[in-house]
């Protein structure tokens, strides 16, 4: 995945843990974040939820992707029961086609710049 993102040009920085991932985000403030719910070390819904609920992150459009099933209807009910915090989280079901990845990426990134955030 890494390897196709910098192949379009963009820039990739990579995290082996999910504990640091807020902070990083935090300091960062990325253009968006692609994020596996499994994590081990910590669930990526925690750290969806502390992204998202951050006035500083909020703003930082997420695709998350995971191959578990009840992962992906925890994060579908996080974004229908608050649909306004969650907008901009995309959830991307293993397996995926690369293409799509690109897809979504370039279409957000499209729209964050459009958006100014």
């Amino acid at each position: 995945m890494r390897r196709v993102l910098e192949d379009e040009q963009y820039q990739v920085s990579i995290l082996q843990e999910g504990k640091d991932a807020f902070a990083r985000v935090k300091g960062w403030l990325p253009d968006l974040l692609i994020l596996d719910l499994k994590l081990g070390d910590i669930s990526g819904q925690d750290v969806l939820k502390q992204i998202k609920n951050d006035p500083v992150t909020a703003d930082v459009p997420v695709i998350v992707y995971t191959a578990a099933v009840l992962e992906a209807e925890e994060v579908t009910e996080l974004i229908e029961q608050s649909p306004v915090l969650y907008n901009d989280v995309y959830l991307l079901r293993k397996p995926f086609e690369l293409n799509t990845l690109l897809d979504k990426v370039e279409e957000l990134l499209d729209e964050t710049s459009q958006t100014g955030h």
